[in-house]
């Protein structure tokens, strides 16, 4: 992973943690993530976000407004009632809509409490570790699972939900934040799903998928 991450660093430059940001902010927008491109899942959030001052006032509104704010990112049927549910839910709990006390709690029982609420995986709870406070976790999203599996670092009988189990332990604490975001970028510029640039990976030499890619051509 060290090895990875160096030639990541050489591709694609240097990416360190920005600093903590709104927890509810990055909950909102990782669901609005889900099942569709980063490009819809902003424009939505930009929307929403426009729509609503506060957190506050979205958890107020009904759904179908919600939902048309959200509807560039598809699911919005889905999307809507449950980022609705969620602030009322954490309104309800703490009297406002705000995640802020986690930064306060060990990473383990953060993740747990986030695991509570309807529509929030694996990858979407420690997104929120991860962005807004900076937690030593390591978020895997469907280009990283990809890239692992091609790369041999993943069995194939390990299921997406559990990728992070697995990968977590490989990575220093301290290189799970960049290894995350580079990771990304790569699956999104080069180890793409269809048609993968491996003539231009860095990582050619160490990955079996590419390797096979390449003799199959030959």
């Amino acid at each position: 992973m060290k090895r990875i991450l160096r030639d990541l660093r050489h591709d694609y430059g240097r990416r360190e943690w920005a600093g903590p940001g709104p927890a509810v902010d990055v909950l909102v927008g990782t669901i609005l993530s889900q099942n569709t491109t980063n490009a819809n899942s902003s424009a939505a959030y930009r929307q929403l976000r426009r729509r609503f001052r506060s957190w506050n006032s979205a958890a107020r509104a009904p759904v179908a407004e919600i939902e048309r704010c959200i509807r560039v990112a598809g699911l919005s049927r889905t999307k809507a009632p449950r980022i609705r549910k969620i602030l009322r839910q954490i309104r309800a709990e703490h009297g406002k809509v705000d995640l802020e006390f986690l930064a306060e709690w060990r990473p383990r029982r953060a993740y747990d409490y986030l695991m509570r609420f309807d529509g929030v995986g694996p990858k979407t709870a420690h997104c929120v570790l991860l962005f807004a406070f900076g937690m030593p976790v390591f978020p895997v999203d469907t280009h990283i699972d990809r890239i692992a599996r091609r790369l041999g670092l993943l069995p194939d009988k390990i299921p997406w939900p559990r990728a992070h189990e697995v990968l977590t332990p490989m990575i220093a604490p301290a290189d799970r934040y960049a290894t995350h975001v580079l990771l990304i970028a790569h699956g999104r510029r080069t180890c793409r799903a269809r048609n993968p640039r491996c003539e231009w990976c860095s990582l050619l030499d160490i990955c079996p998928h590419g390797q096979a890619a390449g003799k199959g051509e030959e």
